[in-house]
């Protein structure tokens, strides 16, 4: 079963009508969004930041529900000028530089977190104009990076985000396949010219909504 979380990119894109489903684990419940064979998540629910979503909740809650494979939509700012606001990326690779959630609280499980090769090679073929390959580093939020820290990560990855590698390892660790692609919403602080505030962010969302609505049917049609 495919499964699909959405943040800010999917704000304003018309999603397909499914039924709301309240799955309690134990971690908390998740409000999830479900069809056949097709379950979507929208990460940011309540308007939670960043920092307040609970991922265990998130993904448990997809797993109860039977998802077996997992792309997720993640807003993410360039950490290279040849990677245009505007554009689309498929990560293979990521990092974290903050704390990532486990499961694992009462038993010692090493997981080795990957992005889907295959899934990522699928998502190539289905969204011809993203770039493929790359990382994604993970910061915490809800703040953005300063200058100093946007040219350090510059060094190692090429886009950064607040979500997608905490939900990617806890795919892992329960068994569901994952890959990502990341809408790149601005340059990273100190990489443009604009001064970067949310408001920003959403106005770039909302105005690829229409792209992303034909992206996402493109999935579903193909990948659910």
């Amino acid at each position: 079963m495919l499964g699909i979380i959405g943040g800010t990119s999917l704000l304003f894109s018309t999603l397909p009508k499914l039924e709301k489903r309240q799955v309690v684990t134990p971690f908390g419940s998740a409000e999830l969004l479900c069809g056949d064979n097709l379950v979507m998540l929208m990460r940011h629910q309540n308007n939670l930041p960043p920092h307040r979503i609970n991922f265990r909740a998130n993904l448990a809650a997809m797993a109860i529900a039977g998802v077996t494979n997992i792309v997720a939509f993640g807003s993410s700012g360039s950490l290279k000028p040849k990677i245009a606001p505007g554009s689309l990326l498929i990560p293979t690779d990521f990092i974290s530089v903050t704390d990532i959630p486990s499961i694992h609280d009462h038993a010692i499980e090493h997981v080795r977190p990957e992005l889907s090769e295959k899934m990522a090679k699928t998502l190539a073929t289905l969204v011809p104009s993203a770039r493929f390959g790359g990382v994604y580093v993970q910061t915490r939020g809800p703040r953005i990076e300063t200058i100093a820290e946007v040219k350090a990560l510059a060094w190692i990855a090429d886009v950064v985000g607040m979500t997608v590698a905490s939900e990617a390892t806890l795919a892992c660790e329960l068994g569901m396949d994952f890959a990502a692609l990341c809408t790149i919403e601005n340059y990273a602080n100190g990489l443009g010219d604009e001064v970067l505030t949310y408001e920003h962010i959403v106005n770039v969302s909302r105005e690829h909504r229409y792209r992303t609505e034909e992206i996402v049917k493109t999935i579903i049609g193909h990948m659910s």
